[in-house]
């Protein structure tokens, strides 16, 4: 190597590389152009405005940014806005805009197919996310919450929408199910914010909302895919429903079967195990929804992917939470896909305002019936009316589930070539549509203004087990120097809870919180000090900061020192 190319590789290694957010935004660029520009290469005269692939790609890009610009909208003490409502924007603009929808096309078939892989993903991800634990030990209360609301809600929404729209009963039954679906992708968020804050902790409300919307989830996919089996069967009204079920009893089976297949390949002893389990899995349950439909068994599919997955779980126990990550990274891809296309399945000027008015009206009572009926289940639960109020308003907003199924049965409609059910499956579309984009944006933000305000705040601080300590209270302060903190003498009774943090104060502020043990003013030793309350600078040593007896109001010393700040 010449001494012209060795200074020029130095100075190449001199130069300032970027990192963090400006690094991240031009390798995410770099990546989309890359993606059009290899599609371009390989297709060439096939790859251009009008063309199927060319729709495909320009969507999927579109999603995403609209996702990551909804994502990046962040408002003080609020929970973030859901990205998918930007995925689902993009869709809509795309398929709206004159001119745009012209050039970006995407095919219903391709449309139709990439959409049921979506929805076997999300399946899989809510099989392997069931913790049979759990659900040995749930509680009574979160079975209420789960069902209930949901069942009431799905039966509200049928008997509204039949007289209301017009639609015979089973497709009412159809859009009751589709609707009745809580959302995880805006709950679980919001629940762990509020988890993560301290507020619900104590009586477990996050915990029981996050349980609970698993199982809703299930119970409204299982009556869907039910209702949708009876909807395309040809033949009299208890043929249909003997259908029905036969589909329910077909999936289950067939879940079964596959997932004692998958417990034991690929076996335990072949390499890259991880990658094949998912594979396999994957596999399976995109088989299943496909192979259904063509079987004439639509409802089946997705109940068979539960199962099977539900089952793999349990089979692989704590194995499997390295594939419900890849899993998850897959799901990452066929989001913005799900959501950009649903959107581009709406054409506004198409649009009956009949249809939008009443789907309107059958959602909104729909979500009244579920907050109330919510509400009454928990009345004797344990909680206090603000919780009360809580849980019920959190149990509003929709997306997932609705974007996943909202279009299956418009999808099976166009596959026989029925208009009249063409229409049924358009009707159910919109008006998931107009849940997601209703429900979503108005659950969360409700979540987080109500979260702080009806939910007592509560940090975990454990009491100590190690020795008894005795304190001297003082009448004037804790913290010399600091706001003072009244102590009732007579409050102050043993178990005592301690304070402890990571990173210590200066040396000053540290000789000033030593306690009184037993007559005796000493350095605490750490044995004193079991889990409590952290607080994280950037240190590693641990110093007591002070204690306070289990009856005194605990949280005065911790918002004292975080106001004073004490810890940089």
């Amino acid at each position: 190597m010449s001494s012209t190319d060795t200074r020029c590789c130095s100075s190449i290694r001199s130069c300032p590389k970027p990192q963090g957010f400006l690094a991240s935004v031009i390798t995410k660029g770099l990546l989309a152009v890359l993606l059009f520009g290899v599609c371009w290469a390989v297709l060439v005269t096939e790859f251009k405005p009008g063309q199927n692939i060319f729709g495909l790609v320009i969507l999927f890009l579109s999603a995403v940014c609209g996702g990551k610009l909804v994502g990046a909208i962040i408002l003080p003490n609020l929970p973030p806005i859901p990205p998918l409502l930007g995925m689902l924007l993009m869709g809509l603009v795309l398929r709206n805009v004159p001119y745009v929808n012209d050039a970006v096309f995407i095919d219903q078939k391709w449309s139709s197919s990439l959409r049921s892989i979506a929805l076997a993903i999300i399946l899989t991800r809510a099989g392997l996310g069931l913790d049979p634990a759990a659900l040995r030990k749930l509680k009574a209360v979160c079975v209420r919450v789960a069902v209930i609301p949901c069942t009431v809600e799905a039966c509200t929404v049928a008997l509204v929408s039949h007289f209301l729209m017009e639609l015979p009963w089973i497709w009412g039954f159809i859009l009751g199910f589709v609707l009745s679906a809580v959302s995880p992708a805006v709950v679980v968020p919001s629940m762990l914010l509020l988890q993560a804050d301290g507020f619900g902790v104590q009586k477990g409300i996050p915990s029981l909302l996050m349980a609970s919307g698993s199982f809703d989830d299930i119970l409204a996919i299982t009556g869907f895919t039910t209702c949708l089996g009876m909807a395309f069967s040809t033949g009299s009204t208890w043929l249909n429903l003997v259908m029905g079920l036969v589909e329910v009893v077909v999936g289950i089976l067939a879940g079964m079967i596959l997932g004692v297949v998958i417990h034991f390949f690929p076996s335990e002893d072949q390499a890259d195990l991880v990658l094949r389990r998912s594979c396999m899995l994957l596999g399976l349950s995109v088989f299943c929804v496909f192979v259904s439909h063509v079987a004439g068994l639509g409802g089946a599919g997705g109940l068979s992917t539960l199962v099977l997955s539900f089952i793999a779980g349990i089979s692989w126990d704590k194995k499997k939470a390295p594939v419900a990550a890849v899993v998850g990274r897959f799901w990452d891809i066929f989001q913005p896909l799900l959501f950009g296309l649903i959107g581009a399945e709406i054409t506004i000027s198409a649009l009956n305002a009949k249809t939008v008015g009443l789907g309107t009206a059958a959602l909104c009572v729909g979500v009244v019936v579920r907050v109330c009926v919510t509400f009454t289940v928990v009345l004797f639960a344990g909680f206090n009316l603000k919780e009360k109020i809580f849980i019920s308003l959190a149990w509003l907003p929709k997306a997932t589930v609705q974007a996943a199924i909202g279009s299956t049965a418009l999808d099976m409609a166009r596959s026989l070539g029925d208009k009249q059910l063409e229409g049924y499956g358009m009707d159910v579309l919109t008006v998931a549509v107009l849940a997601i984009m209703i429900t979503a944006p108005i659950g969360a933000l409700a979540i987080g203004l109500a979260g702080p305000k009806l939910l007592q705040k509560y940090t975990e601080i454990e009491e100590t087990n190690t020795q008894e300590l005795q304190y001297k209270p003082q009448r004037d302060s804790w913290l010399t120097g600091f706001e003072p903190i009244s102590i009732d003498a007579a409050a102050v009774t043993l178990p005592c809870r301690v304070f402890w943090m990571e990173g210590g104060p200066d040396e000053t502020l540290r000789d000033r919180l030593k306690p009184v043990t037993t007559g005796k003013t000493a350095k605490p030793s750490m044995k004193h000090v079991t889990t409590s309350h952290t607080l994280k600078p950037n240190h590693s040593s641990k110093w007591l900061l002070g204690t306070f007896p289990a009856r005194i109001a605990t949280f005065s010393l911790v918002e004292a020192i975080k106001r004073h700040q004490l810890v940089q």
